[in-house]
């Protein structure tokens, strides 16, 4: 269980929607997690989504409520890239839109499920039997590269490595607006916003945070624009769409951290895992995997006018 108490700022928050925040997941499948009875409030089941809390109550909220009992089956029909796969792990490349593992209300149709159809042996692996061999994150609307642990040994050693923050990821991101400098780090706590706690942001209490971005090119049509390489260092809850946006260069198609920007035909955040390296878990040496910008992405991108140096 997951429990909050429900701050000041959150006071008069109806129940589906805190419990949406906590799960990181849409009002409607916080509806089914009440409606499983997975939610209770000030240790009394919540039988309703509508009701409004006050600060100080109790939130303990269940996350599996609405999985399946038994660990996830083979679904064939969930469609992924392999770039690489050996004994001891996949590199896969996920397509945006595909959510990793399942959660609540999300109960097939995921990664995990087209995983298993190609790799049966990956049942279990790890220890957890909902997400057997995934080792970190990578959200619903990004695309780009996630590895996978094929045995427990592998599992073990990746998870080390993404603690240890030796394992690095780098994305490419298209924000608004140009950077004053061509590369610059971004060190900022990131916890739950004051303003709308059912958001993530730059706060002086939250955990801290570190993203490195490099300026790739300059765009002036039809806006100023950037296109960035971002490292991350730490791996917090919307890291780089946080960041990014606490600096007012927001991602372009990001709906929650985009500052009510136009869209610009991007219908979600654009960014893409676009390289992955870390020390493989049977041999020690150390790899390093790319991904092509995603088509969707690629195809707004060679729309865009680049900025020409007067030089």
């Amino acid at each position: 269980m997951i429990t909050e108490t429900v701050p000041s700022a959150l006071a008069g928050e109806r129940v589906d929607r805190i419990v949406a925040f906590v799960l990181d997941v849409s009002r409607s499948v916080a509806t089914s997690v009440i409606e499983a009875g997975g939610v209770l409030v000030d240790g009394e089941p919540a039988t309703s989504g509508k009701v409004r809390l006050e600060e100080g109550q109790v939130v303990s909220v269940d996350p599996d409520a609405v999985e399946d009992e038994q660990p996830p089956g083979p679904d064939p029909t969930v469609t992924f890239g392999v770039i690489h796969v050996d004994d001891d792990v996949i590199v896969v490349d996920k397509p945006a839109g595909l959510v990793v593992h399942p959660g609540a209300g999300n109960t097939d149709g995921t990664l995990v499920n087209g995983l298993l159809a190609r790799f049966p042996e990956l049942a279990g692996v790890g220890g957890d039997p909902i997400r057997p061999g995934i080792v970190h994150r990578l959200d619903a609307g990004s695309s780009g590269l996630l590895v996978v642990a094929r045995t427990d040994a592998a599992a073990e050693g990746l998870i080390e490595q993404f603690a240890d923050h030796s394992a690095t990821r780098v994305y490419r991101a298209l924000v608004w607006g140009h950077p004053d400098a061509p590369h610059g780090i971004i060190d900022a706590p990131i916890g739950r916003s004051k303003r709308d706690p059912l958001k993530m942001a730059v706060v002086a209490d939250g955990r801290w945070a570190r993203t490195e971005y490099r300026v790739l090119e300059r765009f002036d049509g039809p806006a100023e624009l950037a296109l960035l390489e971002c490292e991350l260092e730490t791996g917090r809850t919307h890291q780089i769409r946080v960041h990014l946006s606490s600096i007012n260069h927001p991602l372009v198609g990001d709906p929650v951290y985009g500052q009510r920007r136009p869209k610009l035909g991007v219908e979600r955040p654009f960014l893409h895992a676009a390289q992955l390296a870390f020390e493989h878990p049977g041999t020690g040496e150390s790899v390093r995997f790319e991904s092509p910008l995603a088509a969707d992405l690629q195809q707004r991108l060679d729309s865009l006018r680049p900025v020409v140096d007067d030089d």
